[in-house]
């Protein structure tokens, strides 16, 4: 951390299997996703909105089922994900999605992505705004933090998937260089494998 009280920016050689893309969309294709993401209907199980593709993902339970199928991704969403696949970031293609709208003030607390529903990889699209992003190591207790801007993509696998927690503080701007940056609406769009069956061996 600096003696600001600010957090370094993370980089994979601070966090193992973290990948940061910035610009992985162009503003036209953003426009579109956003424009798609407004035509579907919201979900109110939090306090954020949201939308489950795919498989619905039950928050309470933390489980997916086979009967929480909704059906093939949209066909937005499944360009992104061949892409994906296509970059080297997931072995298969991803089944599920789930977008979450942020409003300033709006954060989520730190967790790591169920274990036994999702795959190794997780990856994540930010539209529209900007926000830092925190990682938390329980076992060190180090703390990192990246700002996520719009059009970038980050993708957690192996320890940065399994060993670390990640975050968004519920507040209205971002310290970055000494500069406050207000947050606006974000838009983030989650890809991941979904796992139906129990039987698998946690990253070590």
């Amino acid at each position: 951390m600096t003696g600001q009280g600010q957090f370094d920016f993370v980089s994979s050689s601070v966090v193992e299997g973290l990948q940061y893309v910035p610009d992985y969309l162009d503003t036209d294709t953003e426009a579109a996703l956003v424009n798609f993401i407004d035509q579907q209907p919201w979900r109110n199980d939090l306090a954020r909105r949201v939308q489950h593709h795919g498989y619905v993902y039950d928050y309470r339970t933390r489980q997916i089922r086979p009967d929480m199928y909704l059906g093939e991704i949209p066909a937005p969403f499944a360009t992104l994900a061949q892409r994906l696949v296509a970059g080297g970031h997931f072995a298969r293609l991803p089944d599920q999605v789930i977008v979450n709208e942020y409003m300033p003030g709006q954060g989520i607390a730190p967790h790591t992505d169920c274990i036994l529903c999702f795959g190794d990889t997780i990856a994540s699209v930010s539209l529209l705004s900007a926000c830092e992003m925190e990682f938390l190591h329980p076992p060190t207790g180090q703390r990192e933090a990246l700002y996520l801007e719009p059009g970038s993509l980050l993708v957690l696998s192996g320890p940065a998937r399994y060993h670390w927690r990640h975050t968004i503080r519920p507040r209205r701007s971002d310290v970055v260089g000494g500069v406050r940056l207000q947050r606006t609406r974000r838009l983030s769009l989650t890809f991941r494998s979904v796992r139906l069956q129990r039987e698998m061996k946690p990253f070590r």
